[in-house]
């Protein structure tokens, strides 16, 4: 695992974090309506599925905040210097297992290895992420429900990985929402490192919409 030790005596959050820390329950998260229309659009004109493309976009977004990239090990922050991801996968049976993926990679590499292991995770997964599964970011969706507020399960004594969830998109208003959950250790992350993740998650969408465009540019013109 690449990381380092945050240097605990020049760390602004010294108070903050002891704070938290010493909670039962030291989650913070919030839910908010992320308008998805261009980045929808791209999708479907690049034929590119859309569950992967936003996870993508997701863990970019997450990796881009460093905030939620530090975690607590053996009592002290660190910090890592990049997150994979480890989203469910439903499987036939109606179970679900973990996948792990690499965001930090370009998207023309990122999707046919992610596609290749989603399958794979659907009929030989399990719930083990590993020894390294501090490092992770956890993704989950609920695509049947538009929902305003979710609850998420965290275990006791608290772990420190955040939780990244979508619900189902819906047309509103001449635009394409979808509800975004993420739930972090209110110990490491604060409310403007979380706005930061939704800023940084436009930016990725964007981004993501001006590559796509760009392909197909350079498709039409042989």
């Amino acid at each position: 695992m690449d990381y380092r030790v945050i240097d605990w005596k020049r760390y602004p959050r010294r108070a903050h974090f002891e704070y938290f820390n010493s909670m039962a329950d030291p989650y913070a998260g919030v839910t908010a309506e992320v308008d998805i229309t261009r980045f929808l659009m791209a999708c479907r004109g690049a034929e590119t599925p859309f569950f992967l493309s936003f996870l993508y976009c997701a863990g970019r977004a997450a990796n881009a905040v460093p905030e939620l990239r530090q975690r607590i090990l053996d009592g002290r922050p660190v910090e890592f210097a990049s997150c994979d991801t480890s989203h469910t996968v439903l499987r036939p049976d109606g179970a679900y297992s973990y996948c792990r993926l690499n965001c930090m990679q370009a998207f023309g590499d990122y999707l046919p290895t992610a596609q290749a292991l989603q399958e794979e995770a659907k009929t030989h997964g399990d719930l083990d992420d590993g020894e390294d599964a501090l490092s992770l970011l956890f993704i989950s969706t609920l695509p049947w429900v538009r929902y305003t507020g979710l609850r998420q399960p965290a275990p006791s004594p608290a772990d420190s990985n955040p939780r990244i969830t979508w619900g189902k998109y819906a047309a509103e208003g001449g635009r394409t929402v979808m509800p975004v959950t993420l739930l972090v250790n209110h110990a490491l992350v604060d409310g403007v490192h979380m706005g930061a993740f939704f800023s940084a998650l436009e930016n990725e969408m964007e981004c993501f919409v001006e590559e796509q465009a760009s392909a197909q540019g350079k498709r039409a013109g042989g």
